[in-house]
């Protein structure tokens, strides 16, 4: 799997399911003007984003054996933007993390 950015792939690795955004994720979406479709395009091909080296073994590995994938992203100055996929592939949320 090919997680660098710069040449991401460009099918999806995992269906995204029921997609969902918390008010304040939205909030921070469009006050920062990032669209939630660029983001989600990220996470479903393998760009997890922000996150150390034990968390992107955990999210191959969770291509694998279908557990649930994360992904975090740094919008504006500061502001984290996580994306949660489900196990069962039903459900991608776009939250902030304290809303978690």
């Amino acid at each position: 799997m090919n997680t660098d950015s710069t040449n991401p792939p460009s099918t999806p690795l995992f269906a995204l399911g029921t997609v969902v955004a918390t008010p304040g994720a939205l909030d921070a979406l469009t006050e920062n003007n990032v669209l939630a479709h660029a983001l989600l395009q990220r996470h479903v091909t393998g760009d997890w984003g922000e996150l150390d080296e034990h968390d992107r073994h955990q999210n191959q590995f969770a291509l694998r054996s279908g557990l649930r994938i994360l992904s975090s992203y740094v919008i504006g100055e500061s502001i984290k933007i996580w994306i949660i996929t489900e196990a069962d592939r039903s459900s991608t949320t776009i939250l902030l993390p304290q809303e978690y």
